[in-house]
């Protein structure tokens, strides 16, 4: 069994916290809300791909 990447753990909870944001803010109708759990899913997701990439170009994945 291959050792966990714990970043990569860590980025996945808070994606899907993100996800559950837009959830939220549509039920409490706050367009505010929803717009800022789009672009914190946008970043979240952007720095895993971004670390991914980074770990595949140094051999680590």
């Amino acid at each position: 069994m291959k050792h966990i990447k714990w970043i990569f753990v860590v980025y996945a909870i808070l994606a899907a916290m993100s996800i559950m944001g837009i959830g939220v803010a549509i039920g409490e109708k706050s367009l505010l809300g929803v717009i800022g759990s789009i672009l914190a899913l946008i970043l979240i997701m952007g720095f895993g791909f971004k670390t991914k990439a980074k770990y595949r170009a140094n051999g680590q994945i």
